[in-house]
């Protein structure tokens, strides 16, 4: 049987069916739920071997980026996803699914807490930025970053993007190989610490990220792409494509 992958939305996501179709190419059965329906059957979560909570502006960004559904989460749905997690499952959170897993505790959840431990800020320009930037990732840790990714370019679309923590939080975000995916020097454009643009968790299976590859799945996706070597696929795929090859490799 296919690996199964949930896709959880709710109100002003807006990224669902990209994501779901990222996994699909990958090889994953996907299914894209409503939080409502999750919060009513909780015990649905056990049937996944990953999770996502994709881009867009949930609950339309009040109070802050994630906030109100980073809430939802952690006050509905605490024991289901810690176990969910400690159990072997994966999880990715893009955009605005980052922003929540940040402010539910979910990342870096350093030391095993799940109290909010970073957090993500507006662009140190004040503006909502939309563009392509390049990046390169630490595979060393993280599950979801191939092991030859010196670079890759994704696009970004956000507002409160930046990245920020203490810097004892930091050093060991650099100590334990944490920080995934960091901006090219050239494209660190919204002031994160550190240029960085995802991090993971201790198990290297929990992701989050500013940049958007499921929006980079089709070479043609990109804004060059009549300029460029021709490739067999969008740069995005990868990191799925990552996940997945992990996955099998552990499977119990």
């Amino acid at each position: 049987m296919r690996p199964r992958a949930l896709v959880l939305r709710t109100a002003g996501t807006n990224c669902e069916r990209e994501t779901a179709f990222a996994f699909e190419l990958v090889g994953c059965e996907t299914e894209t739920m409503h939080i409502s329906a999750l919060i009513a059957q909780p015990e649905l979560l056990s049937n996944f071997r990953f999770l996502a909570i994709p881009g867009g502006f949930s609950y339309g960004d009040d109070v802050a980026s994630g906030r109100v559904f980073a809430n939802e989460l952690i006050t509905t749905l605490r024991q289901p996803l810690t176990r969910f997690i400690d159990e072997g499952g994966y999880a990715i959170g893009i955009c605005n699914g980052f922003q929540v897993l940040v402010k539910a505790g979910l990342l870096p959840r350093l030391g095993g807490s799940l109290k909010q431990q970073a957090s993500l800020t507006d662009n140190s320009s004040g503006r909502y930025e939309d563009r392509w930037v390049r990046c390169h990732g630490d595979a060393t840790t993280c599950a979801w970053i191939p092991e030859d990714c010196s670079e890759i370019e994704l696009p970004v679309a956000h507002a409160e993007g930046r990245f920020t923590a203490p810097d004892a939080v930091l050093d060991q975000l650099e100590q334990d190989h944490l920080i995934a995916l960091r901006y090219h020097q050239e494209d660190a454009f919204n002031g994160s610490d550190r240029r960085i643009a995802g991090i993971c968790d201790p198990s290297g299976r929990v992701f989050g990220l500013m940049p958007h590859p499921e929006r980079f799945l089709r070479f043609e996706n990109h804004p060059r792409w009549t300029r460029l070597p021709r490739q067999r696929e969008g740069q995005g795929v990868a990191l799925f494509r990552a996940a997945m090859r992990h996955a099998k490799e552990n499977a119990s």
